[in-house]
């Protein structure tokens, strides 16, 4: 046996046995240690999306609505694309699970993830090119079509990168070294504020790009986020000996057909929802300014609370499914059910701070607005209406990542699919339209596609992993 087979993984966090003493404890310890970094990650990468929209404003609102028309179409990409990539975590931590020496599966799986990006890349370039037909054909205005498809002509050539550096963290991740994937987002962060302002304004003797600038930009800063974590890999001792640039060009069949097997539902799994957040903000236009803007200001808390149970998700799909590659289903159990309810406590903290402060918090952005204003108002309806759904936001993001951990990506994508676009979406238009509540009732109908998944993701998890229990006392 060479060393390379004797490498011990660990140091990955085992799952804590099933019947072990303070288990519940032990685990919410673990799980902590890998969710913090994790969700700090989360916020990291929407600080990048928020330093393109205060450049761009500070540049020109034609600039802005062109990259956030072009930022929609590539979101969508890179959800997909980085299915896959995502499906690597579960199947690492399986892997670690069933033997924590197996440096050569952990090396066969991570190969197939940069194959998975590979084969997912050129048609979802196919599609960023054709950024401006696609949004004319939707009806957009030509002019802004036209700019959202030069745009996205620049930051389609990041994708790519984006995916090797969602597989690369998935990685490091699962081998318990959550903190290189921050470091590197953070550094991410001011590498593209520095290409922004260079680029968009043509300062340090670069030329003045205006949106072209930010696209290179973007580009450039998911080139830089691979780049910099795969030279983490090969730095850091304990990553660098599992050697995962090894026999790059050697297929390993069955770990790439299950990365697609779990990585395509998981993909359209986050698509379903961003689709109705999105529509949701469609519709907002039609019933006024005011309402389009004070959706906007209201749903930017939601989406920054929802990185902290998003976090803990990421951490629930290592922790249970170390568990479940070792054979210990209670163990499994307990990693998934830990996680919800942490998740479901920090909800209830922000559900409470948005039910007693939602205008202070709605003046953080509307400073000077004056007292009783239509967008105040309606900002504050709907921050009411965020606390309310704050804690079905996170039971379901975290048992539908805890039943990524069992490897079941199929039955979360279905509920998805029914819970956002066969309830939610129905109950916006209907009580928005048909009721005349307007934006409100569009704010009532996101929260009951998010109640709908939460209750069926929570049945699923509780159903399924209730059962992997049973079948294992069984094969014993």
């Amino acid at each position: 046996m060479s060393s390379f087979d004797e490498i011990d993984l660990s140091h990955a966090g085992p799952p804590v046995p099933g019947r072990a003493h303070h288990a519940v404890r032990r685990e919410a310890l673990a799980l902590l240690r890998l969710a913090l970094p994790l969700a700090a990650t989360q916020l990291a990468q929407m600080a990048i999306l928020a330093t393109d929209t205060l450049m761009l404003g500070r540049f020109s609102k034609d600039a802005l609505a062109a990259a956030a028309l072009g930022n929609t179409v590539f979101f969508f990409a890179w959800l997909l694309g980085c299915g896959p990539a995502n499906a690597v975590a579960p199947a690492i931590a399986h892997v670690l699970g069933e033997d924590d020496k197996a440096a050569h599966e952990v090396q066969a799986v991570v190969r197939m993830g940069f194959w998975s990006a590979a084969i997912m890349t050129p048609p979802l370039l196919a599609v960023l090119l054709a950024t401006r037909p696609i949004l004319l054909a939707l009806g957009q205005q030509p002019e802004l079509a036209a700019n959202a498809g030069l745009y996205m002509s620049l930051l389609c050539w990041g994708l790519p990168f984006a995916i090797i550096f969602q597989v690369l963290r998935s990685f490091t991740t699962t081998v318990d070294h959550p903190l290189a994937g921050l470091v590197v987002m953070v550094l991410a962060v001011l590498f593209n504020a520095l290409g922004d302002y260079a680029l968009i304004f043509g300062h340090f003797g670069l030329p003045r790009l205006g949106l072209a600038g930010a696209g290179i930009a973007s580009a450039s800063s998911n080139l830089f986020s691979a780049v910099s974590l795969l030279a983490v890999c090969f730095i850091m001792p304990s990553l660098r000996r599992l050697r995962i640039m090894e026999h790059l060009s050697r297929l390993h069949g069955p770990h790439l057909k299950e990365l697609f097997r779990l990585g395509i539902p998981i993909g359209l799994t986050t698509l379903f929802e961003a689709m109705l957040f999105n529509a949701a903000a469609l519709i907002m236009g039609l019933f006024g300014v005011a309402s389009l803007a004070a959706h906007q200001i209201a749903i930017t808390i939601p989406a920054l609370t929802f990185m902290v149970p998003l976090g803990i998700g990421l951490a629930a799909t290592v922790r249970v499914g170390l568990a479940r590659g070792a054979g210990d289903g209670v163990a499994a159990r307990r990693a998934g059910f830990v996680a919800i309810v942490i998740a479901a406590l920090f909800m209830t903290l922000t559900s409470v701070l948005l039910l007693l402060f939602p205008e202070t918090v709605a003046r953080l952005w509307l400073p000077a607005e004056p007292p009783g204003s239509e967008v105040i108002a309606l900002t504050v309806s709907f921050l009411h209406v965020a606390a309310a759904f704050q804690i079905a936001d996170g039971l379901q993001v975290t048992a539908s990542l805890a039943l990524r951990g069992l490897k079941d990506a199929r039955a979360p994508m279905w509920i998805a699919g029914g819970a956002y676009w066969l309830c939610g979406f129905p109950m916006c238009l209907a009580l928005g339209f048909s009721f005349g509540l307007k934006g409100l009732g569009v704010w009532y109908g996101l929260a009951f596609g998010l109640f709908v998944a939460a209750a069926a993701l929570l049945w699923r998890f509780n159903t399924l992993s209730r059962s992997q229990i049973g079948a294992a006392q069984i094969q014993q």
